[in-house]
């Protein structure tokens, strides 16, 4: 039985972590925190498996019967709240991204071998069954040579919290490219066979809501963290760029807002023996060069957030690294720090 804390009660506690451990027979969920009581106690009362809630992260830690946290917290806090865990000799699952630079997540892959506790990143995509047997198929061949890589992950008008952590730098640490842009440059890395980055070139954008309360939108998300009065937009709304890998190149565009009435969310995969187009948390097409035939492969596609939590804590039990430990997605920090620096120094970043 793994005795576990949960730090930090938002969306992705409630929309992810604590349906998948509250599914798990050999995990106890002994404390749920939030600096906002109330949001921890809403969590206790929709997830009963939560045993108590409290403001200071610092009391599980100082718990002994605690094996390992959760860090659900907005990005900036990943590092001091995993750092003080891993000191306190605990295991951590750390949310993506890392944290807000790749300096500071070497930092957190030093401290987490020090100590040796296992360190595993929120990377779900790495889970889903679309992405592992796109993985499989570019190991076998299928694709032949695969040379390049296109992803979009484009919407419309749909900043989150304009005005708060979600578009505050210093939070954050960035928009569209720190928000969408990482989960769909690790599963890319992750399905070429954990690519090593060659060059990185970017150009970034903050345009759509230059006057935050002039801007207008149908919907949302994270609303309610919102502050178009008082608060701060600092950050990328549209993102574009190309990188060269030592496997095959890789070029994007990102936009939480456009003035494109347009919902894009996929990847194609290009090879000289066969393509394919990934709907970005769904199923694929593949086009066979050979026989001029697409397939639709279909398969059951289980929670892929119980899958990463699930093996998180089969690595607590077994003492193996598996695919989300924090060696394995340092590559996809470097590449995120390398496009924005391209993007703020207008130039080519080398390897």
């Amino acid at each position: 039985m793994i005795t576990a804390a949960v730090i930090g009660c938002g969306r992705i506690a409630d929309g992810a972590h604590l349906p998948a451990l509250s599914k798990m027979d050999n995990v106890r969920i002994k404390y749920a925190c939030d600096l906002i009581e109330e949001k921890a106690i809403a969590k206790k009362e929709k997830y009963p498996k939560i045993e108590n809630v409290i403001t200071d992260y610092h009391i599980a830690l100082n718990d002994p019967e605690v094996d390992a946290v959760w860090v659900l917290t907005p990005n900036y806090a990943h590092y001091t709240i995993t750092m003080d865990a891993l000191r306190a000799g605990k295991h951590v699952f750390c949310e993506k991204p890392i944290t807000v630079s790749y300096a500071l997540s070497v930092e957190m892959a030093d401290e987490a071998a020090k100590q040796g506790k296992i360190l595993n990143i929120g990377v779900c995509n790495r889970y889903h069954k679309s992405v592992e047997t796109l993985r499989e198929w570019v190991a076998a061949g299928k694709f032949g040579k695969l040379y390049h890589v296109y992803c979009s992950f484009r919407s419309f008008r749909s900043i989150p919290g304009l005005g708060g952590a979600f578009t505050t730098k210093s939070q954050s640490g960035g928009g569209v490219l720190i928000d969408w842009g990482i989960h769909f440059l690790d599963l890319i890395l992750y399905i070429l066979g954990d690519a090593k980055i060659e060059t990185a070139t970017c150009d970034a954008y903050s345009e759509m809501a230059k006057d935050m309360k002039s801007y207008k939108y149908r919907g949302m998300w994270a609303e309610d963290t919102s502050d178009v009065e008082h608060g701060t937009n600092d950050v990328d709304d549209f993102i574009t760029g190309y990188v060269r890998t030592d496997k095959s190149s890789i070029s994007f565009n990102g936009a939480w807002a456009q003035n494109l009435d347009k919902n894009e969310m996929f990847i194609d995969f290009l090879g000289d023996k066969g393509g394919a187009r990934l709907t970005y948390c769904g199923l694929f097409e593949f086009c066979n060069g050979e026989t001029l035939e697409t397939e639709h492969p279909q398969y059951d596609i289980p929670d892929m957030y119980l899958c990463e939590d699930r093996a998180f804590v089969e690595s607590l039990e077994t003492g193996v690294k598996n695919r989300s430990y924090i060696d394995n997605i340092l590559e996809s920090m470097k590449l995120l720090d390398a496009l924005y620096q391209s993007a703020d120094r207008k130039e080519e970043i080398r390897f």
